[in-house]
């Protein structure tokens, strides 16, 4: 993950006060300008407020904040131009509605221009920083297409030159399948570095081993057999599925359980998409910067604390402080976990010897009574102290306050097909799971609470969340 996230609520939400602050800056600069002197009649810093709050609403209804990644700078230019303009007629409404004396129309000219001009600049740089950063290969997103340049004649070989052509979008081409009859064409170079890796016959084997976040069907649904198999092991998966808009899915008889459909631009061009994450952008930016902000006020406030259980480990115990572990997180990346070490130092050697006292069924091994967790690590345990280095990985943006626990890699070899989709959104610190019981639920339960959770996901349910696993940790329940 790159520092610089296009996609990340955080930044969005930074990107729309920033906005503001430039707004205000316009205006105070315009009134300056104007060599206005806040004349009593005319209520200047009352005006600003009701201009911020157009402002905020006509830049939001232009889409201008919509992902860069798939906009040409143009396109960007044209959106601002609106929304200032939307924006200004919404003050000059709302101040004849309040019966506001009425502003200069010098200073309003001033200030329409140069807030155009500032969000613009800033835009600009916005941008082609992120198009810098993706060109980096910082934040990007992996496509497997389906189709290429011998069936499709030349909707799908299109397609592949405008990712490659735009690789500041940040979307990278795993490879193109090709239908299970055309074995022929495999290995077989599209464009450039691009290939023919498999047929239809890898693509489930594919998207489980790989780290695929997009599927794109460039390629007439009807002429591949079974799509509708194929289709609904990527929705379970909680991949994204693109379909070229001259094909109608109902045409094949599908009809999604979890995932909703939607039109949406592709570096310009239509596609229709499959979905099964959630669609609450606005709380989702809210999330992630609960999580930035929680997540460094954390580790601020408990520092002391983390020092003190560092030295108590070191004193009682032979190893390091910290137990690092490879584990699954959005999409199956993996990433290295941080926790306070809490067992012996060859705990994962001894974890095979052990095999037959697992007390959980399912791919995943716990035990009450674990002989390798040291005394020390017993009351980390318990009170979760040993999870606070994971707001290391909430930093990194590996991680979210909450969300379903990342499993081992070697633990989603075994996930059935319909588990699998618990890695479609960003693993967290706790989740229903943790404080529902925990060992005492069936790995089956485990699953489905998961899943309810990515499901029914909402700002209110995060928090609740966060206020019940306190509880948890003050109460030194877990395990």
């Amino acid at each position: 993950m790159g520092i610089l996230k296009e996609k990340s609520e955080f930044f969005q939400a930074l990107h729309q006060v920033l906005d503001l602050f430039i707004v205000t800056i316009a205006f105070w600069l315009a009134f300056w300008l104007r060599g206005l002197h806040l004349p009593a009649k005319t209520p200047y810093a009352f005006v600003l407020i009701l201009t911020l709050i157009c402002y905020y609403l006509s830049l939001r209804l232009c889409a201008v904040y919509d992902s860069f990644r798939r906009q040409k700078f143009h396109q960007v230019v044209l959106k601002i131009v609106q929304a200032t303009i939307t924006g200004m007629l919404g003050v000059i409404f709302l101040i004849y509605f309040l019966h506001i004396p009425a502003l200069s129309r010098l200073f309003m000219t001033f200030f329409l221009a140069l807030s155009t001009i500032f969000l613009i600049t800033s835009k600009a740089i916005l941008y082609y920083t992120l198009r810098h950063s993706r060109q980096r290969d910082y934040n990007t997103r992996q496509v497997l297409i389906v189709g290429s340049r011998s069936r499709s004649r030349s909707r799908s070989i299109d397609l592949i030159k405008e990712i490659l052509k735009n690789p500041e979008s940040g979307y990278r081409i795993y490879g193109c399948l090709e239908t299970s009859d055309q074995i022929k064409l495999v290995g077989t170079t599209v464009t450039r570095d691009i290939t023919v890796t498999g047929t239809m016959e890898d693509f489930c084997d594919i998207l489980l081993q790989k780290s695929i976040d997009e599927v794109i069907f460039a390629i007439p649904l009807k002429k591949i057999d079974n799509i509708h198999e194929y289709i609904f092991f990527a929705e379970n998966l909680g991949i994204n599925i693109r379909i070229m808009p001259d094909f109608q899915i109902q045409k094949i008889m599908y009809y999604p359980q979890t995932a909703k459909i939607f039109i949406d631009s592709f570096l310009g061009m239509p596609t229709m998409c499959l979905s099964s994450t959630s669609f609450k952008n606005s709380e989702l930016k809210i999330k992630t910067m609960i999580d930035y902000i929680g997540a460094g006020a954390g580790l601020i406030l408990l520092s002391p604390l983390m020092l003190l259980i560092a030295l108590l480990i070191k004193l009682t115990s032979k190893g390091p402080v910290l137990f690092t572990q490879r584990r699954s997180g959005l999409n199956g990346r993996q990433f290295s976990l941080y926790k306070f070490r809490t067992m012996v130092n060859n705990a994962e050697e001894l974890k095979s010897q052990l095999a037959q006292d697992n007390e959980m069924d399912g791919p995943v091994f716990k035990m009450k009574k674990d002989p390798r967790v040291t005394r020390l690590g017993s009351f980390l345990r318990k009170s979760s102290l040993d999870e606070l280095p994971q707001l290391f990985n909430i930093l990194k943006g590996e991680m979210s306050l909450v969300g379903p626990r990342p499993p081992l890699p070697e633990e989603v070899e075994r996930y059935q097909l319909w588990q699998r989709r618990r890695l479609s959104m960003k693993p967290g610190l706790t989740c229903i799971w943790q404080v529902s019981g925990r060992n005492d639920i069936s790995f089956d339960n485990w699953m489905k609470m998961d899943l309810d959770y990515i499901d029914n996901w909402s700002l209110l349910f995060d928090l609740k969340l966060i206020s019940i696993t306190v509880k948890e940790m003050l109460l030194g329940k877990g395990r």
